[in-house]
């Protein structure tokens, strides 16, 4: 039986020699990915959505998984996609998103697309103790609502995957992350594009603005705002006018370089 939960693989489309390395966020899998990644192929880019270590496979892979392994899995797609592509562009969701900017001032990439990110993971006094608590609590509940709550798109959530609960010890390696990302944003030495919803309640839309203004030595950032969208927004009724916005963010960064 396979390990990986069916739909929920990673992806590669080829195409020309500019390269997208797409990254889900946390607990979630490719799938999350995959309608921008056969989106950018349309638009003659190659393609690949990779799997973070201890996603989309079961839960307790991913409590046993730290950030740096996350980071590992951004640096092996890295090297597979330098075999179809000369410039590649870091694209992520969420914690996918983290992942992208931080990845950026440690691989030779050309831009990079952060998609829902967090600045800073808050809203609850028990976040400082969750490592702590994990030994007690291995999971939590995601939200205090229906499983749906802060979708707009209801039919595209029934078939979306992620692990229904989060792992507390993953949360504190998510914290760890985001910190490193915030050291690391005044390295970041390429071109940026910003996208958040502003219904995303579960990392609220001005996280976008802190991680905007610490990008003190991009030589392009861009923020886009769009609306009727939760924090998957590449799943939600947004995401067409985000896929058209990294393709031609692409599109723009390699005709300044050329």
């Amino acid at each position: 039986m396979p390990e990986i939960i069916p739909t929920a693989e990673p992806f590669l489309f080829p195409g020309s020699r500019t390269g997208c390395l797409l990254m889900h966020g946390f607990t979630g899998t490719p799938k999350e990915m995959r309608w921008m990644g056969e989106y950018l192929a349309s638009r003659g880019f190659s393609a690949l959505g990779i799997r973070l270590t201890g996603h989309a496979t079961h839960p307790a892979d991913m409590i046993r998984s730290r950030w740096t392994d996350w980071a590992a899995s951004v640096e092996d797609g890295y090297h597979l996609l330098r075999g179809l592509a000369d410039h590649i562009y870091l694209m992520g969701l969420s914690m996918g998103g983290v992942l992208s900017l931080l990845m950026s001032t440690r691989l030779p990439v050309k831009g990079v697309v952060a998609i829902s990110t967090p600045w800073l993971i808050a809203g609850d006094w028990r976040l400082p103790y969750v490592g702590i608590a994990s030994r007690v609590w291995p999971y939590a509940p995601k939200s205090k609502g229906p499983p749906d709550s802060g979708w707009y798109d209801k039919e595209a959530w029934k078939d979306h995957i992620s692990y229904p609960s989060n792992p507390l010890r993953s949360v504190a390696e998510l914290k760890a992350l985001v910190v490193e990302m915030r050291r690391a944003l005044p390295e970041v030495r390429v071109p940026v594009l910003l996208v958040h919803s502003h219904d995303d309640h579960y990392v609220p839309p001005e996280n976008i603005d802190h991680i905007y203004d610490g990008l003190i030595h991009a030589p392009e950032k861009t923020r886009l705002l769009v609306n009727n969208s939760g924090h998957v927004v590449t799943r939600e009724p947004a995401r067409q006018e985000v896929f058209e916005a990294a393709a031609e963010f692409i599109l723009r960064v390699e005709s300044q370089t050329q």
